[in-house]
Formats: structure tokens, C-alpha cells, sequence
């Protein structure tokens, strides 16, 4: 389908494709992975000619029709579902000339290619694909002018799959998604009839949508089978693999030079050190493989330990003007809490976030929040407030105004931006870039509480490692929202769900969650194209669904529980054995030393039997799961 040959090109100087070549079979759903900025754009801009290459080729099938998801989303005053459906020209065309045709055997061809191509089902078939992108029936009559940029860009999409080509290029194409989308759009392309070629930084996508992994790395393509996970194993396998080859190969080329220094000086030994040194000129060591880590993300810890409740809602209502979006909302808030708010696009998840950042004001019932309650907010269109012309210490300097430019430059570097881009203005840096540096800022005092609204968008997945590393040693609460479950996966304890004008606690985890979507998605014909259950059916399911979580609710909430006190109990230990360091505690404060040795002793006693229960609980946790 795709051939890649000795291709090259480089960009300002840099190089991006050095003799790359490889080879995208027909019919394969394959991930494209890399680092941000190695040329995963360029490469798709090359395959549809809106690039040329230096040197090599970059061929497609010539029979194959290539899509991609256009740069600018539709705007028109075309209704949703007509933009979708004018995405297949053949049919659009098709149509257009049969309206104006006289002559019965083009007329009898013209429709005969409708029936070859599906054409009587092609309304049902782009109503499926917007309803599984989130527009329910109702939306797909409005016009497209009317939505924002990511509902449009939603539309682009939508209309992109509607016309199936043969080869598929996707560039993040769930960065305007919420996790229903996303799931939707995951099953959508596991059976896909034709080629998929994806950029992609979302592990569970490429995990589950695709069947191989071609990964551009130092200017070089390779081709893995197998999705994401077996292509990190393999290659980390090969670079283990290659970099012993490389250290037995050095070990031989020293112990030759050894034997060439010594003894190229002696008559009797001369022609023997001259064949060494030929050896040692025809042993080349392969390169040194490894990977270049992200660099860290660091958020600095709240300042104070903040009493419980943190934020206490109590019947809160909120909305815009006068209409209000989220109403009931009956929660709280700890300093340890780690929660992922889920739910459709449009049913309050940013509103939410807003109320409790205060951008936005309760307009019925209380929100009580703990004294000195500072909270970090971040999200997307928050980029947009980012200084053009400015630098990243620029940004920095209001916020230390008495620090030296060096202190500047090492507070920048700890929010992970590298010496190079410190100084480059920020229209100049990467979205990952940019998102990192925004990120530093929001959390720059030390706030009780992050907000993280979509941070991975721009990340790619050693970022997002970076970035899930950082929110697990944060001290203070987190609420994120985000379609990438393995960010929510790795990170949060609690899931609250965004549904029927308000927020609900879901005391399932996520695996379940996601269950519980797709099981819906069935009914609804949104995953497999099925015709949807009664609603007295449907609502039985539901019941059903929330009977069976009930009963697990228990055991959850131990576990969750166990992992609280246990969290509690590491901090206390650590902070013994900080005392313990003091050398004068034994000389000076014996007694002292004895207190705290019985206390780090029931402390640990205490861990173990906790460690305990949690294995149990969760044993209990996941015998009862697979039984249901």
C-alpha cells in the first residue's frame, strides 16, 4: 500500500529522514510513534504531495484513494450530517449528474455504481459515525458554523471515515475527543476494512486499534508487528540485544590494540600486529542504542496541609448567565483525593473544573472551600494566554523578580524544558513545549489542588510517563479530565461521572467504566452497528449494571481506603527515618530514640497487616468481577 525507499529530507538544517525505508503492507492498521518533532507530520504531508522529499520516494498504491482529516474544519452553513456525506465525492458526484443525465444507459450506469457503492445506505451509515462521535440525532441537523472548533473538527473526522479510503492517515485524531468518543472511535478502527496509518500518543489506542507500529527514530523508519506494548518489549530487547554485541566487540578491538602496542615494535612480531590492525579496521562496533528519556516534570507541593473537607458542595448549582449546566451537586473534596472526572463532551466537565478554580460562581446553594485554598487550573485554550515574543524565563521572571537569571533558568529547567528552548520565544516552541511551560506556571506557589483539563494533548508517551511520575509524588488533591485511560489508570483512585446535569460518584474503576460504555454503545448501535434494545430492556440493563456494582462497591472502597492509610503510613516512616539520620538523637535524645523506635515499629506492623488486607480485598475484588 505505502513503500518508503532511501528517503530523505531535512528542515532548517535538521535532519529528519536519512535514508529511511520502509514498507506499510495493504490492509494492516498500523501506529506511527515517535518522538514530538521527529517528523511524523512531515512524512504524512509527503504521502498526500504537499511536501517533496530531498532524495528517495515516498510511493502509494496508484489505484489507492488516500484521506486524511482536513487542516481546517468545515464551517459552512451545511448541516453535520450533509458535511459528512459530501465527504464521499464519488457519490456526491454520482448524484449530482444523475439529477441532470438524459441519456438511459449513462442514466442505468450511474445508478448501477450507487447500488456498487452502498449509496441508498450511506445517510444511516454517516448517522452511525457522528452518533458514535457524540452528535446525537438532533445535532446533526446543525449547521457546522455553529459549533466550536473542536465539535467541527469532530465533523472533519467523521467525514473522513464516512468515505473509507484505502489508505487512512490519522493524525491524533483523538486530540478533540472525550473517552466515549475515543473508545467508540478505537473499536471503529480494529475493523476497518482498509489501511490504517496512525500518529498516535495514546497507549490504550495503540494497544487495541492497531496491529503494528512503524517507529521513526534518528531519521530511521522501522516496522514492528504487533501492537504498542509488544514493539516496547521488542525494542527493548533489541537494544540490549545490540548494545552487548557492541561492548563484546569493543572488548575484542582493545584487546587487540593491546597486543598492537606492544608489540608492532618487534621484527618477530610485526606481521601478526599488522593483521590485528586490520582486523580492528574491519571490526565496526554497531551504533549504541538508547532512548532519549523525557525530560522530568516537577510541580511543587501545596505549602500548607489543608484540613478535610478541602471543598464541601452542598446542593450547588452552576451555568452561564442563566441557565445552569450542572445542578445537585452534593460532594466533597479532600487533600488526598485523586479523581477523574468522565463524561460526554457538553455535559459540564469544564464547567465543573471552572467552578471550583473560581472562574466561575455557584449561582444556587454553597460551595464551602478550606482556608487558604489555592488551586492550579489548566487547560487547552489557556495556551492561548502564553506571552507571544516572550521567552519561557520571561515568563518566569515576574514570578521570582528578586532571583538571579540563573535561579530563573533552574526553575524553568525543573518544569522540563531543556537549556536550548529556554531562551525561544513561545510561538517558536512545540505544543509539548508550550503545554510544559504553562504547566510550571499554573503550578508555580505550590497550590493544594491541581486541575488538569486534556494535559497529554500535545505530550507524546515519554512525556506522558514524565508527567504521571510528577502526579504521583504532588502531595496535594487532583482532578483530571482526560480521555487517556492510562493516565487515569496510573494516577487517580476515585471516577465522578459528568451525566444528566450533574456529577455522580462511580464506585466502580475505570475497567468497568469502560465496560459499562461499550455495553452501552452496543444497545445504542454506537460500536458494532446493532439495533438498539427496548428501553424497558435498556432499563433493566442499567439496574442490572448498578446492582452488580453495588455489591462491589464494599470491596472497593476497602481497598481504597487500605491505600489512603497505607500512603499515610510511608509518609510517616519517611519522615522517621529523616530523624533517625541524626546522628545526636542516640547521643543526646535516647530516650528520644527509644519513643521512635516503638512508633516506627507499630507504624510497620501496622503496613504489613494493611498490605495484607489489600491483597486479599483485591483478590476478593477480582474473583468477583471475572464471576460477573
Amino acid at each position: 500500500m505505502l513503500t518508503i525507499t532511501d528517503l530523505k529530507f531535512k528542515i532548517d538544517g535538521r535532519v529528519l529522514f536519512d535514508s529511511a525505508s520502509v514498507v506499510l503492507p495493504a490492509g494492516s492498521k498500523t501506529g506511527f510513534v515517535g518522538k514530538n518533532g521527529s517528523g511524523k507530520t512531515t512524512l504524512f504531508n509527503m504521502i498526500q504531495h504537499y511536501l517533496l522529499p530531498d532524495d528517495g520516494d515516498v510511493e502509494v498504491h496508484p489505484k489507492a484513494r488516500v484521506g486524511a482529516v482536513a487542516q481546517e474544519a468545515p464551517s459552512t452553513r451545511d448541516s453535520v450530517l450533509d458535511m459528512v456525506l459530501s465527504a464521499d465525492k464519488e457519490r456526491t458526484s454520482l448524484l449530482r449528474e444523475a439529477e441532470t443525465a438524459t441519456d438511459g444507459h449513462r442514466i442505468a450506469e450511474i445508478h448501477m455504481r450507487l447500488a456498487d457503492i452502498d449509496a441508498h445506505s450511506a445517510e444511516a451509515r454517516a448517522s452511525s459515525i457522528l452518533r458514535g462521535l457524540g452528535f446525537e440525532h438532533e445535532r446533526q441537523g446543525t449547521a457546522c458554523s455553529e459549533l466550536s472548533g473542536g465539535w467541527r473538527m469532530r465533523v472533519a473526522l467523521a467525514g473522513v471515515l464516512f468515505s473509507q479510503p484505502d489508505l487512512l492517515l490519522l493524525d491524533e485524531p483523538t486530540n478533540y475527543l472525550d473517552l466515549e468518543g475515543t473508545m467508540w472511535l478505537e473499536n471503529y478502527l480494529a475493523t476497518y476494512p482498509h489501511t490504517v496509518f496512525m500518529i498516535s500518543h495514546d497507549r490504550d489506542l495503540l494497544n487495541k486499534a492497531v496491529n503494528s507500529i512503524i517507529h521513526l527514530d534518528r531519521g530511521k523508519l522501522t516496522f514492528y508487528r504487533g501492537p504498542y506494548d509488544t514493539f516496547e518489549r521488542t525494542r527493548r530487547m533489541q537494544m540490549e540485544l545490540q548494545n552487548k554485541s557492541r561492548e563484546k566487540s569493543l572488548e575484542k578491538i582493545a584487546h587487540m590494540q593491546k597486543f598492537v602496542d606492544r608489540f608492532k615494535a618487534k621484527a618477530s612480531k610485526a606481521k601478526q600486529a599488522q593483521a590485528r590492525m586490520k582486523m580492528i579496521e574491519k571490526l565496526r562496533p554497531a551504533e549504541a542504542l538508547f532512548d532519549e528519556d523525557a525530560l522530568p516534570f516537577s510541580f511543587q507541593n501545596p505549602k500548607k496541609q489543608m484540613a478535610r473537607p478541602m471543598l464541601d458542595f452542598i446542593d450547588t448549582q452552576v451555568g452561564y448567565g442563566e441557565t445552569p449546566v450542572l445542578s445537585r451537586l452534593n460532594l466533597r473534596i479532600d487533600p488526598d483525593d485523586r479523581i477523574a472526572l468522565v463524561g460526554v463532551n457538553g455535559n459540564g466537565k469544564s464547567t465543573f473544573a471552572k467552578l471550583i478554580a473560581n472562574e466561575l460562581k455557584p449561582m444556587d446553594g454553597q460551595l464551602l472551600r478550606g482556608r487558604g485554598f489555592e488551586v492550579a487550573y489548566f487547560a487547552q485554550h489557556q495556551l492561548d494566554l502564553l506571552k507571544r515574543g516572550e521567552t519561557a524565563v520571561d515568563h518566569v521572571a515576574p514570578l521570582m523578580p528578586y532571583a538571579t537569571e540563573a535561579q530563573r533558568r533552574s526553575r524553568v529547567a525543573q518544569m522540563g524544558l531543556s537549556t536550548a528552548k529556554m531562551h525561544t520565544v513561545v510561538e517558536n516552541l512545540s505544543g509539548g513545549e508550550r503545554a510544559r511551560l504553562l504547566l510550571g506556571l499554573v503550578t508555580f506557589g505550590g497550590p493544594g489542588m491541581l486541575i488538569l483539563d486534556e494535559p497529554t494533548n500535545h505530550l507524546d508517551i515519554d512525556s506522558r510517563d514524565a508527567l504521571v511520575m510528577a502526579l504521583n509524588e504532588y502531595e496535594g488533591a487532583v482532578l483530571i479530565i482526560s480521555h487517556d485511560r492510562h493516565l487515569i489508570d496510573a494516577t487517580v483512585d476515585q471516577i465522578w461521572i459528568a451525566e444528566e446535569g450533574t456529577i455522580k460518584v462511580y464506585d466502580g474503576d475505570m475497567e468497568s467504566y469502560q465496560r459499562l460504555l461499550l455495553s452501552a454503545a452496543k444497545n445504542s448501535g454506537g460500536v458494532a452497528n446493532q439495533g438498539a434494545g427496548s428501553p424497558v430492556d435498556k432499563k433493566r440493563e442499567r439496574q442490572e449494571a448498578a446492582a452488580k456494582r453495588a455489591e462491589l462497591s464494599p470491596l472497593r472502597k476497602k481497598i481504597q481506603a487500605a491505600e489512603k492509610r497505607m500512603a499515610e503510613i510511608q509518609k510517616q516512616l519517611d519522615a522517621l527515618e529523616v530523624k533517625f539520620a541524626d546522628e545526636t538523637l542516640y547521643t543526646e535524645r535516647p530516650d528520644e530514640a527509644v519513643e521512635l523506635g516503638k512508633k516506627r515499629g507499630a507504624l510497620a506492623s501496622e503496613l504489613a497487616d494493611l498490605e495484607n488486607e489489600w491483597i486479599e480485598t483485591s483478590d476478593m475484588l477480582e474473583r468477583a468481577q471475572a464471576a460477573q
